[in-house]
Parts: C-alpha cells; sequence; structure tokens
C-alpha cells in the first residue's frame, strides 16, 4: 500500500458529481491517472449504501495499493476493509475516530488512517496534536462541494506548511488554472474534485496535476 507521507494527489469520488452507477469507472480513470489517496463521499447517503459503495472499489483501491479513505463513517473502515476515514470539524473526535475504525479483525496490523479537516492555521495545529494522521487545509476557494464555507486563501499555507509535520492536502476550489498560485503559495499536496470529476479525460486530467506536484517538489 502507498505510504501516506509519499502521497502528494488526494482524489474523492464525491456522488455529489458522479453518479453511483459510473464509481468504478471514476476510480479506475483516477487510479490510472496516478491519484495516490482515494477517498468515497456520500453527502446524504445512508450508511448502508455508502457501505455497499465502498465494497465495490476496495477491489480497485488495492489492486492498485492506493489507501481507500471512508468519509463521516469511520465505524465502516473494518467492515469494508478500507485503510481509514476522515471527519470534519463538527464530526468525531481523531480519537473517537481511530476507536471506531480500528482494523480488529484477525491478520490486519495497520492502524487506520485518520484524516481531518481543518479551516484555518490553529485548527489545523490543534488536528496534529490531537493525533490525525494527515490534515485537510482549506477551502482556499470558494467550492460548490462546501457551500456556506468561507474561503481562507492562501496567505497562511507556508506558514501551515512549517508549523505541521503531518501530510496537508490543500483543498477547496483547486483547479488547473489556479494550481500554480496554490504551488507557489506553498502546497506541497493538493485534493480536486470537481473539476477532476467532471473532466472529459479524467486519467489525463489526473497525470496532468500529478506531474505539476511532482515538478513543484523537484521529484
Amino acid at each position: 500500500m502507498n505510504a501516506l507521507s509519499d502521497a502528494l494527489l488526494y482524489g474523492i469520488l464525491d456522488l455529489g458529481y458522479t453518479a453511483a452507477a459510473e464509481a468504478e469507472r471514476a476510480v479506475e480513470q483516477m487510479l490510472a491517472g496516478g491519484v495516490d489517496v482515494l477517498q468515497v463521499r456520500a453527502k446524504g447517503a445512508d450508511e448502508a449504501a455508502i457501505e455497499a459503495l465502498a465494497h465495490r472499489l476496495v477491489p480497485l483501491t488495492e489492486s492498485a495499493g492506493v489507501p481507500l479513505i471512508v468519509n463521516d463513517f469511520p465505524q465502516l473502515v473494518p467492515a469494508v476493509g478500507a485503510q481509514g476515514a476522515h471527519v470534519g470539524q463538527e464530526d468525531f473526535s481523531v480519537a473517537d475516530a481511530r476507536w471506531r475504525a480500528g482494523r480488529a479483525l484477525a491478520g490486519e496490523v495497520a492502524p487506520p488512517i485518520i484524516g481531518k479537516s481543518t479551516h484555518s492555521f490553529e485548527q489545523a495545529v490543534a488536528a496534529e496534536a490531537e493525533g490525525a494522521d494527515y490534515i485537510g487545509f482549506g477551502p482556499l476557494f470558494a467550492t460548490p462541494t462546501k457551500p456556506g464555507r468561507p474561503a481562507i486563501g492562501l496567505a497562511d499555507l507556508r506558514r501551515v506548511q512549517a508549523a505541521v509535520r503531518i501530510p496537508v492536502f490543500c483543498i477547496g476550489g483547486i483547479k488547473r488554472a489556479n494550481l500554480e498560485a496554490v504551488l507557489a503559495a506553498g502546497a506541497r499536496r493538493v485534493v480536486i474534485v470537481s473539476e477532476m470529476l467532471g473532466a472529459a479525460d479524467l486519467a489525463g486530467y489526473a497525470r496532468e496535476v500529478k506531474a505539476a506536484l511532482r515538478a513543484a517538489a523537484g521529484a
């Protein structure tokens, strides 16, 4: 399984942008394009529906060696064989999410990955202290994915990168048109949702973004 510390591009299968019937196709394309982590997110769907969807995706992500992260429902991690969960500021604490996601099945030794959404420098530092394995930092720009959530801009990116040792995945309204500015402001890792899922050539889009991230990292 790919190491989280090496991850640059975080993909999200969001059923707000992709029909459930197209889930496997979209995930196959994202994996082919080099996504390093994949999250399944279905706001408004019930737990049973998300569990069924995750079961469909696990064979694809495991074959690619890419960690599968379940949004909002850490208790589904052991049931579906995912690698971790992501929670928001208003959701479970990191410790509670980790307990719910505990991989206690026979033969399982890898602890679950727990990520947390953060929207300020203070929240980013607090999430690391709380024990998060990575954070999402944003939204950098206004985005329909998070309606009503004000954009936080780029000003704190370098400060967060310097203060936080865990991976920081910048998120929120990031597109190819502003990716250069995001990287110039200090970002090393990004999450792109709507523009990636809406791309006519999803795999090609992911490859372009991944190449830009590698170039910025000097890889």
